[in-house]
């Protein structure tokens, strides 16, 4: 994969030094298309977006992880057209009439092609059933309103009520200020039925990336039985420029990050995402419960 990039990187010099040489000639300033490039904010590395594409959108030179949708996280880590899409139907409202917030949901939903910052369903890793959840961070920051609180929470049921693992994908700046204390509950909410599930004795695997913050941070996102996080994530309750002006003290290097948090034996494991779905597919092997595999023969 690495001489791909090489090459790809040598056609990327050769392509701007044609644009430089046309531009100088003609003097008028050739414009790149949108969207043909990505800049990697870590390294400066200039990446095609398709290579970015084949790559899981990580940068081949410096690794960094970059953020992708919850359709793009779920394509990569199910099996082909096992995913089923639970609760769709539950929508947003505006609970508490504030002010601009119905305009911005709708602005969100136009955008992200999504009714709300969380995907849930029944699919398949490997041959092994699941339920699977995935906030969007391009959805309000995969902000955790009542809506978010409520699919997920039904998506804890139903692993539950059908004796299924349960995978849940965090990305989020935390509870939706909007709507309040009734954003502030599902933190209560969603850790309720995550225990539940495991009184059953079953497996919730929590996969943190970045940010995982917040409300969601100190909530379902650490009760996982195994928690696992992409490198580079930024993993807190509150953010770093607060901790440091509540306690006046200047904080340790690479505080909260994911290769941090491992340190200090908050998360189990770091995994690349290219490794993510073989390392899902092989807990989900070791802990199954109530697959075909273990029935009796009839």
């Amino acid at each position: 994969m690495r001489n791909i990039f090489v090459e790809r990187k040598m056609k990327l010099d050769v392509f701007k030094k044609t644009f430089r040489k046309k531009a100088y000639k003609s003097n008028v300033k050739i414009d790149i298309p949108d969207g043909l490039f990505i800049k990697c904010t870590e390294c400066e590395e200039t990446i095609f977006q398709k290579d970015n594409e084949y790559n899981l959108h990580v940068c081949p030179k410096c690794g960094k992880h970059f953020r992708i949708n919850s359709r793009e996280r779920i394509r990569m880590t199910v099996d082909q057209n096992s995913f089923t899409e639970l609760f769709q139907d539950v929508i947003s409202t505006n609970p508490l009439n504030f002010p601009g917030y119905t305009e911005k949901v709708e602005k969100y939903q136009t955008k992200t092609e999504q009714n709300e910052a969380l995907v849930c369903g029944e699919c398949t890793i490997a041959e092994n059933r699941a339920v699977v959840a995935v906030l969007d961070s391009f959805f309000m920051m995969g902000s955790m309103g009542s809506v978010v609180g409520e699919k997920l929470t039904r998506s804890i049921e139903y692993a539950t009520k059908h004796q299924l693992p349960l995978i849940v994908f965090s990305a989020s700046g935390g509870a939706r200020m909007q709507e309040g204390i009734l954003s502030l509950m599902q933190m209560a909410k969603t850790s309720a039925a995550i225990s539940r599930h495991h009184d059953k004795g079953l497996l919730y695997i929590s996969v943190l990336t970045h940010p995982t913050t917040g409300g969601v941070a100190a909530s379902f996102a650490m009760l996982g039985d195994i928690i696992l996080a992409e490198p580079g994530s930024l993993i807190g309750f509150a953010g770093q420029r607060v901790i440091k002006q509540t306690i006046n003290q200047d904080l340790p290097e690479g505080f909260q990050s994911a290769e941090f948090q491992l340190d200090k034996g908050f998360i189990d494991k770091i995994v690349k995402r290219n490794e993510m779905k073989d390392t899902l597919s092989k807990l989900l092997s070791f802990h199954n419960r109530g697959d075909k595999h273990d029935k009796p023969n009839k």
